[in-house]
């Protein structure tokens, strides 16, 4: 995958100490990755750039809004979004980035792209189960709800009358009672 240039930050020619970085992701960000999933997206991400001596520490957070689909009704709704990660940058002899929480550059490396971090960061604040608000408060007219409520089972009443029993069927409800 192509490594979007505006993602990449050159850390080499940074001060010690802390730093912001701020994107604006929409939908052509998501495209890059071939995901779909979103109608439309409006986040912000903050990224907290701390270098040091011997690592870098990136703090990223997400805000926003993306529009997806329900999956009870398939209408479009716009998604508050949130979530934060914590990456550590170290160098070491080769490129690791097995943990999820620990990346290790290459000495010598003097850059580092961050658009994989912000694709998962944005990606995984999105619940499972997408639902409506109109779903759970009630306000949504719909006839997909409509077809639901009519072909959701409806609740037996138990009758509790004593009707005529067989009486063998009794005396095996004893059984069980005699314990």
């Amino acid at each position: 995958m192509k490594q979007l240039k505006e993602y990449t930050i050159p850390f080499v020619g940074l001060k010690q100490g802390l730093h912001q970085f701020e994107y604006q992701i929409d939908n052509t960000f998501f495209e890059h990755f071939e995901y779909d999933e979103f109608n439309a997206a409006a986040v912000t991400v903050t990224l907290e750039f701390d270098k040091k001596i011997t690592m870098l520490e990136l703090h990223f957070k997400a805000t926003g809004t993306v529009n997806v689909n329900c999956d009870l009704t398939n209408e479009p709704f716009d998604l508050p979004i949130e979530n934060d990660f914590f990456l550590v940058v170290k160098f070491g002899d080769e490129y690791n980035d097995e943990n999820e929480e620990l990346l290790i550059l290459p000495h010598g490396e003097y850059e580092v792209n961050i658009q994989q971090y912000i694709y998962e960061l944005l990606v995984l604040a999105i619940p499972h189960k997408r639902i409506h608000p109109g779903v759970e408060d009630g306000t949504l007219e719909s006839d997909i709800l409509e077809k639901l409520d009519e072909l959701s089972p409806k609740e037996k009443t138990i009758k509790n009358t004593k009707e005529e029993t067989d009486p063998r069927w009794d005396k095996l409800k004893n059984l069980l009672n005699d314990k």
